[in-house]
């Protein structure tokens, strides 16, 4: 468990707490206005999303892909033990075992590369992921001790408060003040956060990209020479 996961419970109540103040309103200019375009939602449900992040399984994907790799290492291997024959067709074998070892093996765009790419990339993924928590984490820590807290919780006393249950008079001007300051710093680092994974995805995505097979050129298939086999 680690600090976002101890922060949760009372970081959600006090942005559900955010969210029916915001339900009814914010002061106009403010910066909040902006982040909500462009989130298209507000702060309680942006971060109960990022907490559904499968945080754990990006850890362990970069390794379990790396596994994967010993089993071309073998088929490399195979491919590499000589065979001895001669003529027509061994000639023609060895192109397509020459042009299948570089597929397998050969520079990032192999098929090796290209696992070690993915791999890379769900480390980085991962290590946003930690980033982006801790980061979250320290917002929600600062929001909830924050005298901008204290005016949201007055003004939203009561189990679960609706915006439909605020009672009369309206909530005072200054609460939604502060909700919309908490809910700004809050959409501020998720807005943070998704740039930085927009940005791993332009920086990895060349080297995601399918792994084509290069097939070899090779001269039309001769029938006038015999084919020698011997172990």
């Amino acid at each position: 468990m680690d600090p976002l996961d101890r922060l949760a419970e009372p970081g959600l109540d006090l942005l559900h707490r955010v969210d029916t103040l915001l339900a009814t309103g914010a002061p106009e200019g403010h910066r909040i206005w902006p982040l909500l375009r462009r989130m298209q939602v507000l702060p309680g449900e942006a971060v109960r999303s990022f907490l559904e992040l499968p945080a754990a399984a990006l850890a362990d994907a970069g390794r379990s892909v790396r596994q994967l790799v010993r089993s071309y290492d073998e088929a490399s291997a195979a491919l590499t033990d000589s065979v001895p024959w001669s003529g027509p067709a061994a000639t023609a074998y060895g192109e397509y075992r020459a042009a299948l070892l570089r597929h397998l093996d050969e520079g990032p765009e192999s098929l090796v590369g290209r696992l070690e790419s993915t791999a890379g990339y769900a480390d980085a993924l991962a290590d946003w992921v930690e980033g982006s928590r801790r980061a979250l984490a320290r917002t929600l820590a600062h929001a909830l001790a924050s005298t901008e807290a204290v005016a949201v919780v007055a003004a939203t006393a009561g189990p679960r408060t609706t915006a439909a249950q605020l009672t009369s008079p309206a909530p005072r001007p200054s609460a939604e003040n502060e909700a919309a300051e908490i809910a700004a710093r809050v959409l501020a680092v998720l807005c943070a956060a998704y740039d930085g994974a927009e940005t791993l995805l332009r920086q990895w995505g060349p080297s995601l990209a399918e792994s084509s097979w290069p097939a070899p050129v090779t001269a039309a298939p001769r029938y006038d020479a015999p084919t020698q086999v011997g172990w």
